[in-house]
């Protein structure tokens, strides 16, 4: 990975290489912690930006309070320490970002009351999740044996630590199929998610979603859902079977990683044309719009701060 200069800990600025924890940290061990993902893009008028940061840092604070975790920052001390990061760290053409709530050392076994609670930012440039070539071309996908976990074994609208261990294997198993990423299908047997990201499909011109019944609910599928509002595109949230998926006429991901990323072939099942099909492409041309300010409707200054040693101001990106 692309290494930056510093992390942030516990309101602390550390050299990237000393951000460290003890061995015996609880999270390490119990898999009790809760993580988000964020992502800043450099906007057309030569500024950077977050997308949706209050929402992804809101999100962060509702998975804490869910697995139990009493976070010790405000979500403006979090927002905060989100954009300052960025600056230390010169990374004026956009990040990632990856907030991560954790539980400490000095205390073993399950009752995790106790234990510390830290929280760290780190960011670092990353480019396309699936890559350059897939967000253009679609990716190939395949649908896991692992099921998605149900909510009745665990926190699963929580966008916990522990929760990744079944995207991971999924994930694992896809790649080593030769395959880009993996569909997860619920315990009825509808599709659910991918391993990281949510899922769509176009039939005859109407989007389709599956509902956050069994899945994370999605920053980015929310986003999508008014951008195709804004463009006239009819959207319907159901249960999608893998079987329709094969007849799909386009297919795609989203996520703030994945972004908008087309899909061109299901269980070796070619979707439509095999490419980003033309409602998918409306889409993902509009996200992106959007992430780069070019859409005045989605962009708010809520606060910033001059970056040191720069004319480049700082600013978040909130949907209506």
């Amino acid at each position: 990975m692309t290494e930056s200069k510093y992390i942030w800990m516990d309101g602390e600025f550390v050299n990237w290489h000393d951000a460290k924890v003890h061995v015996l940290s609880h999270t390490l061990h119990y898999g009790n912690g809760a993580i988000e993902g964020t992502k800043a893009y450099k906007t057309v008028d030569g500024r950077c930006a977050i997308f949706k940061l209050n929402e992804h840092t809101k999100r962060l604070l509702n998975s804490s309070k869910m697995t139990l975790m009493n976070v010790p920052f405000t979500l403006e001390e979090l927002n905060k320490a989100q954009i300052e990061l960025l600056q230390k760290n010169e990374l004026f053409d956009g990040a990632y970002i990856r907030p991560l709530v954790y539980l400490g050392y000095g205390v073993m076994g399950l009752y995790h009351k106790d234990a510390p609670v830290k929280v760290s930012v780190s960011a670092w440039e990353w480019g396309a999740y699936l890559g350059e070539e897939g967000l253009k071309k679609g990716v190939r996908v395949k649908i896991s044996s692992m099921t998605r976990t149900p909510n009745t074994s665990g926190m699963g609208k929580a966008k916990a630590v522990a929760n990744y261990l079944n995207s991971q294997m999924a994930k694992y198993e896809a790649v080593e199929a030769g395959y880009d990423e993996a569909l997860l299908r619920d315990d009825q047997g509808y599709i659910a998610e991918a391993s990281g990201a949510c899922f769509f499909i176009v039939r005859d011109g109407v989007l389709i979603s599956p509902p956050n019944d069994n899945s994370l609910e999605s920053i980015t599928q929310a986003t999508v859902i008014d951008l195709a509002a804004d463009l006239g595109i009819p959207v319907v949230r159901r249960r999608i079977s893998r079987e329709e998926i094969y007849i799909a006429d386009e297919a795609f991901f989203t996520g703030t990683a994945a972004e908008i990323t087309p899909i061109r072939d299901v269980d070796a099942r070619i979707i439509g044309c095999g490419s980003r099909g033309p409602i998918t492409e409306k889409i993902q041309s509009a996200y992106f719009d959007v992430v780069a300010g070019k859409n005045e409707k989605y962009v708010k200054s809520r606060w910033g701060t001059w970056c040191y040693g720069s004319y480049r101001w700082w600013y978040l990106f909130n949907a209506r």
